[in-house]
């Protein structure tokens, strides 16, 4: 289907240049897909199409909380539910539940996305495929890790590295990739809250498996890599990482990011003075 590839390759095109740089061609993707899904009438086809709407507003939703549209995000993902349900696909229902979680982190309610992303873990764990389990468990440290339990967090890390397929994707899920350098990331990114002398080594382990294509990703790996480097007691290191995440956040547009990088930049120039 073409909107369906459509849809794929404005979702590489978001990793590399960041949901502002394609608003435009997101706003109107959504529109054909909805307007197809709406006039579609054999049954088969209007599941197809409710499929690619799930996905495509699922992609809206993540570029809105990287741009700080909340609001925007939650009414995405909400859309994205109700496409998905439609579609009657149990592994992307999950995931797009699961990723309106993050809608309730960046509002600062953790503890409630923590919980959402349980819950939907409990509901859908035996319907879904072990990557998407793996993507679930890492989300859900995450959220432990944001609420500063760490017990529950590292719980969370060996379960996701338990479930860790072979490979980068599969094929009927194009929408997740996570692999173990994917894992690596989450994994320093969470455990460098609680001052993990590993998480230098996952992360540049992550560092070192991206293939130049997830920029915004890339930026955040950096400034989980720069606050590792500092609470080592290495603020200098950290420059170069603090530099490159600053670029990439704002060629990506992502507002998320920057906030992230502005507070790094503060803390490692408080310990340098």
């Amino acid at each position: 289907m073409i909107l369906t590839t459509d849809t794929n390759n404005l979702r590489l095109m978001d990793r590399r240049l960041g949901g502002i740089a394609i608003a435009d061609k997101m706003r109107a993707q959504i529109s054909h897909v909805e307007h197809a899904h709406r006039h579609a009438v054999r049954p088969g086809i209007r599941a197809q199409l409710a499929h690619v709407l799930a996905e495509t507003a699922s992609l809206a939703g993540w570029q809105a909380i990287h741009t700080g549209a909340l609001n925007d995000a939650w009414n995405h993902y909400e859309h994205a539910k109700a496409a998905a349900r439609e579609a009657d696909d149990p592994a992307l229902i999950a995931y797009v539940s699961g990723e309106q979680a993050y809608v309730l982190m960046e509002l600062g309610r953790p503890a409630e996305g923590t919980e959402l992303l349980q819950y939907i873990h409990a509901t859908y764990r035996d319907r879904i495929p072990a990557r998407l389990r793996t993507w679930m468990s890492a989300a859900e440290a995450e959220g432990a890790a944001i609420l500063g339990d760490e017990t529950t967090c590292r719980t969370a890390l060996e379960q996701a590295a338990a479930l860790l397929p072979g490979g980068d994707a599969d094929p009927d899920m194009p929408y997740l990739s996570v692999n173990a350098h994917h894992l690596a990331r989450w994994r320093g990114s969470c455990l460098v809250r609680f001052g993990d002398p590993g998480t230098v080594e996952d992360l540049r382990s992550a560092l070192a498996g991206m293939d130049g294509t997830y920029n915004r990703a890339e930026s955040g790996v950096r400034c989980d890599l720069g606050y590792a480097l500092l609470a080592r007691g290495e603020p200098d290191a950290a420059q170069p990482h603090i530099q490159r995440a600053q670029h990439l956040a704002t060629m990506t547009g992502s507002s998320r990011q920057r906030r992230r990088v502005e507070e790094l930049a503060r803390a490692v120039s408080r310990s340098l003075r």
